[in-house]
C-alpha cells in the first residue's frame, strides 16, 4: 500500500524572500535526517544548527498517516504533499447589528484563515475510526463536486456537515480545526479562507418577531463575502438546534410561531448559499432529537462524536501523550490504541491505568486534567515522567470526587 503524508510549513511573519521550492528543499533534508513521528509539530529551530529554518520557518507540521504502522515516518519511501503558508495573526472580528432596545447585538464573529488562533488544534484532537481523516476527505469531495459542476438535482450535495454527540467531545473545536485545515489543503483553489461563527443566541431578539429578519440580514452579509470566488467560506452554526428547532415541537408545544419563521429563514438561506461553490456549512448539536428534520436531511454528512472506554480516553489526553511522546518513553498513541494487548513499558501501563480511571469523564473534563495535576499534585516543574503520571492519576480521582457533589450531574463519556 502506498502511503501519502501531508507536511505543512508555516513561515515566520518576517521571513526572508526565500522561494517555496527552496524552503521545501531545506525542510525535506531536515526531515529525512530526523526521527519524526506521524502527527508531529516541530518548532524552535536552533540558529547554529539550522539557520534557514530558524530565520524563515515558524513551525513544521507532519500530519497523521492513517493505518501507518511504523513508529517514525520514512519520508524517502512516502509521497509527500507540501503546504507552505503564512498565518493570519489578527484574530476574530465581530459582526454586530444595532437594536433600538438591546443596543448592539453581536450576531457573528469572523476569523481569517489559516489563523494563528487555530494552529495545532487539529493535531491535538483525537478520535477513533479515522474520523478526522474521513471528515477531511468528505469535505474535500464536496468541494471537488462543486468545482466540477456536478448537478445537485442529480447528485445531492448541500455542503452541510453536522457533528453531534454529548457535551465535551470537541465538536466545535473539530469544526474550527476542519475549516482551518481545509483552507490549507485547498490553497491551490482559494487565496484565503474565513470562518464565520454564528452567535445563535444573539439572533433571538428581545422582540422575538425580529429574529427571522436578523437571520436573513446575517446571511445577506455572508453572501456578500461568498460573492468573491477566491475566498473559501466556512459558516459555523454551533448548537444548531437553537436556530433549527423542530417545527413539529413548536406547533405542538408552547413555542411561539416566530420560532417557525426562524427555522424557515435558516433553511431558505442555506438553500440559497449552496449555489455558491466556495462555501461550507458546519453545524454542531448536543440535542439531535430537537433539530428540525428538514435541516438534518440537508446535511450531507452526519457524524457522531462520542467515545467508548479505552481509545477515546487515551485520545482525550493529548497534552500528556505529547509530553510522553517527546521523551520517547511509551509507544506512539496510534500503536497503543490499535494494539492494546501488546507488551508495554511500565510508563505505558501507567498511562493506560489513568485512562481506565477516567471512564465517565467528558473530553472537556479530561483536557483540564493536566492543569489540575500540575497545579495541585506536583511540587516542581522538573517532575519526572512517573511523578507526572501519578499526578495525573490523582487529578482524575479528584475530578470524580468533585463531580459527586453536584446532584444530578450527568456523567458523559
Amino acid at each position: 500500500m502506498a502511503y501519502t503524508v501531508d507536511v505543512e510549513i508555516i513561515l515566520n511573519a518576517y521571513s526572508n524572500n526565500i522561494s517555496k521550492k527552496s524552503i521545501i528543499g531545506v525542510v525535506q533534508r531536515y526531515l529525512e535526517k530526523t526521527n519524526v513521528r506521524p502527527n508531529s509539530v516541530i518548532s524552535n529551530f536552533q540558529k547554529e544548527e539550522h539557520p534557514i529554518l530558524h530565520n524563515d520557518v515558524k513551525t513544521i507540521i507532519v500530519e497523521d498517516i492513517p493505518d501507518y504502522n511504523k513508529t517514525f515516518v520514512d519520508f524517502s519511501a512516502l509521497e509527500v504533499k507540501w503546504f507552505v503558508y503564512n498565518l493570519d495573526n489578527f484574530g476574530p472580528v465581530t459582526q454586530s447589528e444595532n437594536d433600538s432596545d438591546e443596543g448592539e447585538l453581536v450576531i457573528a464573529t469572523h476569523l481569517s484563515l489559516p489563523s494563528a488562533d487555530l494552529v495545532n488544534l487539529w493535531e491535538n484532537l483525537y478520535y477513533e475510526d479515522n474520523i478526522k481523516h474521513n471528515l477531511l476527505k468528505y469535505a474535500q469531495t464536496m468541494m471537488e463536486f462543486s468545482d466540477k459542476g456536478v448537478d445537485c438535482n442529480v447528485v445531492s450535495c448541500n455542503r452541510v456537515v453536522l457533528l453531534h454527540g454529548p457535551p465535551g467531545t470537541g465538536k466545535t473545536s473539530l469544526c474550527k480545526a476542519l475549516a482551518h485545515k481545509l483552507t490549507i489543503r485547498m490553497s491551490d483553489r482559494f487565496t484565503s479562507g474565513i470562518l464565520i461563527e454564528i452567535n445563535s443566541h444573539s439572533l433571538f431578539s428581545k422582540w422575538f418577531s425580529e429574529s427571522g429578519k436578523l437571520v436573513t440580514k446575517m446571511f445577506t452579509k455572508i453572501k456578500e463575502i461568498v460573492e468573491n470566488p477566491s475566498i473559501f467560506v466556512c459558516v459555523l452554526i454551533d448548537e444548531v438546534e437553537s436556530l433549527a428547532h423542530a417545527r413539529n415541537q413548536c406547533v405542538s408545544g408552547n413555542e411561539p410561531s416566530d420560532s417557525i419563521r426562524v427555522v424557515n429563514a435558516v433553511l431558505t438561506q442555506i438553500d440559497q448559499i449552496k449555489r455558491y461553490r466556495n462555501v461550507l456549512v458546519l453545524a454542531t448539536s448536543n440535542m439531535t432529537e430537537t433539530i428540525d428534520l428538514a435541516f438534518v436531511d440537508r446535511a450531507d454528512i452526519k457524524q457522531f462524536l462520542g467515545g467508548a472506554f479505552g481509545s477515546s480516553h487515551l485520545q482525550n489526553l493529548p497534552f500528556l501523550h505529547r509530553r510522553i511522546d517527546e521523551e520517547q518513553a511509551v509507544e506512539p498513541i496510534q500503536i497503543v490504541i490499535n494494539d492494546p494487548n501488546n507488551e508495554r513499558l511500565e510508563e505505558t501501563k501507567h498511562l493506560l491505568r489513568v485512562c481506565e480511571k477516567s471512564l465517565g469523564l467528558s473530553g472537556r473534563s479530561l483536557r483540564k486534567i493536566p492543569f489540575v495535576a500540575h497545579a495541585l499534585f506536583l511540587e516542581s516543574c522538573q517532575a519526572s515522567l512517573e511523578e507526572f503520571l501519578m499526578a495525573m492519576e490523582k487529578a482524575v480521582e479528584k475530578e470524580h470526587i468533585e463531580r459527586r457533589h453536584f446532584k444530578g450531574f450527568k456523567m458523559e463519556v
